[in-house]
């Protein structure tokens, strides 16, 4: 039986996105601190629809807005390692990523009362050891990587890559990576930065994303969307219509709606690793 699958994902940065490229001072902190009165508008919109998100945290945003999170993990909603810092792993030290890692599990736990199954990069940008990390942590998932768009698949480590040679691909592991994209995400489409606008008409971005789910619905017997917004981003007036009427949309059209760990699970159901190697 066909089933296609839309998962809502809300980078939570706040400023800490901001921080982590050195934009201190108040203008730029206050764009994300934009990103707290979103998150409540944004639960209250998922409430009305009975939608389970998946919600990625850095651990300074935990404790900085820990009555947010706490709303967001008692309404059932997933919480899942993005790192302390918004800083991207592949700009870190190895000493500093473990440390960083580690912090992070630490500060969910408290929040949760349990380890994160799904970890996403800061900036996706994962470095060379990220993986290992990951495994070493017992992370179950990852939703860094673009190699598929509505398919999960499993993730290879000491993927050996030259400019001037074919790549030596490693071996597979036991982590599932749950694909995302850049157009699929609200940044680049809405926020302003100094590399471009962002500006872009709403309806239009709205057209694409509907789209992709019905090229989805068309080609694949099951599969799976995942959105990536953020707070401070999609929470904005005519952005939150745009939201509303992609949910409206895409339930409309046969949508079902649940978190990046849950799909990550289905998958696992449907495509063991030893069936997969």
């Amino acid at each position: 039986m066909p089933r296609h699958i839309v998962c809502l994902s809300f980078d939570f940065d706040a400023w800490s996105g901001f921080a982590a490229r050195g934009m201190l001072t108040p203008t730029p902190i206050s764009r994300g601190e934009f990103g707290a009165v979103a998150a409540s508008r944004i639960l209250d919109l998922l409430g009305r629809w009975g939608i389970k998100s998946s919600w990625f945290i850095p651990g300074v945003v935990i404790e900085t807005y820990r009555a947010i999170c706490e709303r967001i993990v008692a309404e059932g909603h997933e919480i899942g390692h993005h790192g302390w810092s918004h800083v991207a792993p592949a700009n870190m030290t190895p000493d500093r990523e473990a440390e960083e890692f580690d912090r992070a599990v630490g500060a969910i736990q408290l929040l949760t009362g349990r380890k994160p199954n799904g970890y996403r990069s800061p900036s996706w940008d994962l470095s060379h050891q990220s993986i290992d990390l990951m495994l070493q942590h017992g992370i179950r998932y990852d939703s860094s990587m673009m190699g598929h768009d509505c398919e999960p698949y499993y993730v290879r480590r000491a993927t050996k890559v030259e400019a001037d040679r074919p790549i030596r691909f490693g071996p597979q592991t036991d982590l599932v990576e749950m694909p995302i994209s850049w157009s699929l995400d609200d940044y680049p489409h809405f926020e302003y930065s100094t590399a471009g606008s962002g500006l872009s008409n709403a309806n239009a971005v709205l057209d694409n994303w509907v789209t992709d789910f019905e090229y989805m619905r068309q080609t694949v017997e099951w599969g799976a969307l995942i959105y990536t917004f953020h707070p401070f981003v999609i929470g904005r007036g005519h952005r939150m219509t745009v939201l509303t009427k992609l949910i409206e949309t895409l339930k409309s059209a046969g949508a079902v709606f649940i978190t990046v760990d849950e799909v990550h699970q289905e998958f696992r159901q449907r495509q063991p690793r030893d069936i997969a190697l």
